[in-house]
């Protein structure tokens, strides 16, 4: 095969347990993100790699292929290393289980780079912040980049900082969309690094493949996504969702 989608699905979560069976509109919220991500096109297999019977029946219930994991994964991507070590494929696709909001053609967009572009090893995405409350966000992590679009630093702060004397006539901020395509062998790499100074810092992951010498391809999408790490964020796509619906109704 060439591409898969991986959702690694855990149902214990500090800040919200259980959510990824959260509902939202009658549906639990990883049935929103599966059937998104059933809709990319370059996906030649989609799977649910969870760690409770809970999340694996219900999965199952609603059409999912279903593979349980040890419970002991530190992350997602060891999670997804698990599942995928006995599977002969090229590209896998980090899909996160709390994105119910995923556009599929973000998934083929980072299929596509890694098949067109043997040297990268890992892609993944940025959208332009159009909201200035975002900029200084700690929940909304930035990304700044070089002139091919790696990777220059990922950070919970404004980044770039706009200085005092700054005589750029705007500043340009770009949100990180937290979705992940690597080849298989990377992943069993990045599987394989310590943990940076820099991601302890930042809480973020993602510094541990910078700190490390590796580049990360960075792609712009039009497509936003919101994700659900609390109860609070789950009203919020509620809501969109019910408003998107009556726009089609009407």
């Amino acid at each position: 095969m060439d591409v898969i989608g991986v959702i690694p699905a855990r149902y214990s979560s500090s800040r919200f347990e259980g959510k990824v069976l959260a509902d939202i509109l009658g549906r639990p919220m990883l049935q929103h993100v599966w059937e998104r991500a059933k809709e990319a096109f370059l996906l030649d297999d989609l799977i649910i790699a969870c760690d409770d019977e809970r999340v694996a029946n219900i999965a199952r219930e609603f059409g999912a292929k279903v593979i349980l994991t040890a419970q002991g994964h530190g992350s997602g991507s060891d999670r997804i290393s698990e599942v995928v070590n006995p599977i002969d494929v090229k590209i896998v696709i980090n899909i996160q289980a709390d994105e119910p909001l995923i556009h599929p053609v973000m998934i083929d967009t980072l299929a596509q780079a890694l098949l067109d572009d043997k040297s990268l090893s890992i892609a993944t995405l940025m959208r332009k912040i159009e909201n200035p409350q975002d900029i200084e966000d700690p929940n909304v992590v930035k990304v700044v980049v070089d002139k091919d679009n790696f990777a220059l630093y990922f950070s919970r702060a404004a980044i770039p900082f706009r200085a005092q004397n700054s005589k750029a006539e705007s500043g340009v901020y770009y949100k990180h969309i937290g979705l992940y395509g690597y080849t298989k062998d990377f992943l069993f790499t990045y599987k394989n690094l310590s943990v940076s100074e820099l991601e302890k810092i930042e809480c973020l992951e993602q510094l541990r493949i910078l700190e490390a010498g590796f580049r990360i391809k960075v792609i712009e999408t039009k497509y936003d996504t919101l994700g659900v790490d609390t109860p609070e964020d789950l009203e919020k796509v509620k809501e969109y969702l019910r408003k998107r619906q009556d726009n089609a109704a009407d």
